[in-house]
């Protein structure tokens, strides 16, 4: 069974329970102040409560994604992450692919994914990414449009966006919390989005760590991985566009600001970034696992994103910032964007627009009520 399966959820409910009955319908029989009653009274205790905190443990786990698989769990490396499997569209792939179909399950818990023929509503797929750049490996969702099968558009190269989910969180937030495919197939559907190859990611490329979506000196290799491994093997695997206009990234919380950096940064692999109540400094506590930068404050500074806009050149870039007016970080988001625009009137190039809700908190009801304009801007300025 999965780590993150409904059958062990279940079973452990089932054995806590059945631990429980057992203990009361045997507790008087090992009243007896005797080695072998008061062993059977210990045993029973421990059973009851180590079911009881595993049920606890695996529902905050499948909650918050910290694991994913007991390989992920077990392991002192941690960076095999699984989800979920779907047949890749292309019937298979090479063993050395980078980019392999799944076999674990968890697609089949999002009950409101659109139905019917992929030439007419598209199709979702679940595959692993493996990197030769930093050797990571993670699983991702992949939408691909009804226009992908079409075989009027059998010679077009389709713009991606890259979704990243918060943190601590799954990939299956970006469809079960945040429906980003079902926003944006419907999107697609009215006309208000182009055709779009949307890929579902979330920024914990090593287990349970933080990184920010920043390389780690010593560490995880995060940026790299976004930014050379993800693109090389969509590319491999799907009839993506080459050029960095027509890619975007996009998330919530840590994952808005991790599409921030990497765009900011890296503005020949993405051209447009979005992002629901993200920061725009590295916040480094208990969750990173220490100082992401090894104590080294000039690759801090390159994280800063203000810092950038002031003394770096400007890139050529469209930025989207999402929040409301109730957040807690909102007057730094003002004083971001406030730098940004002003930036952006001396140097065309770059561009950065902003959206705020009257009211509204750092949780999924607010990131749902944004999402919808959100895409459909991000779709506007893919090329």
């Amino acid at each position: 069974m999965e780590l993150t399966s409904d059958a062990l959820m279940n079973s452990l409910l089932a054995l806590g329970s059945a631990a429980l009955v057992a203990t009361l319908w045997i507790w008087p029989r090992l009243a007896r102040q005797r080695p072998l009653p008061v062993l059977g009274r210990v045993g029973l205790m421990t059973v009851t409560q180590v079911s009881v905190l595993a049920v606890m443990a695996l529902a905050v786990n499948n909650s918050f994604g910290f694991y994913t698989t007991w390989n992920d769990l077990l392991s002192s490396g941690g960076t095999k992450l699984a989800l979920t499997s779907n047949e890749n569209h292309k019937g298979g792939a090479a063993p050395d692919a980078l980019l392999q179909p799944t076999n674990e399950g968890g697609m089949e818990t999002v009950g409101d994914l659109p139905k019917g023929p992929p030439e007419e509503v598209g199709r979702v797929e679940s595959v692993r990414i493996t990197g030769k750049e930093t050797g990571l490996s993670d699983q991702m969702f992949v939408y691909l449009p009804p226009e992908y099968f079409d075989p009027k558009f059998a010679l077009v190269r389709f713009p991606v966006l890259l979704a990243i989910a918060g943190y601590p969180g799954t990939t299956l937030n970006l469809m079960k919390d945040l429906p980003v495919v079902q926003t944006a197939a419907e999107l697609q559907r009215t006309g208000r989005m182009q055709p779009t190859i949307v890929v579902l990611s979330r920024p914990t490329v090593s287990a349970s760590r933080n990184t920010e979506c920043v390389d780690v000196p010593g560490g995880p290799l995060a940026e790299s991985w976004f930014t050379r491994d993800v693109p090389e093997a969509l590319r491999s695997a799907y009839r993506t566009s080459r050029s960095a206009a027509a890619w975007g990234t996009f998330g919530y919380s840590t994952g808005g600001s991790c599409a921030f950096r990497l765009a900011m940064r890296f503005p020949n692999v993405f051209g447009a970034a979005g992002g629901l109540h993200g920061d725009f400094k590295v916040v480094e506590d208990q969750f990173t696992g220490g100082s992401l930068f090894g104590g080294d404050a000039a690759l801090a500074e390159q994280s800063d994103l203000a810092w950038r806009l002031q003394n770096l050149p400007v890139p050529a870039l469209s930025m989207l910032v999402v929040s409301t007016r109730k957040e807690a970080d909102y007057p730094r988001t003002v004083q971001f964007v406030d730098l940004a625009q002003q930036v952006a009137a001396a140097n065309p190039q770059f561009t950065v627009e902003s959206l705020y809700l009257d009211d509204g908190g750092h949780n999924f009801e607010s990131w749902v009520r944004e999402l919808p304009a959100s895409l459909e801007w991000m779709g506007h300025h893919l090329g």
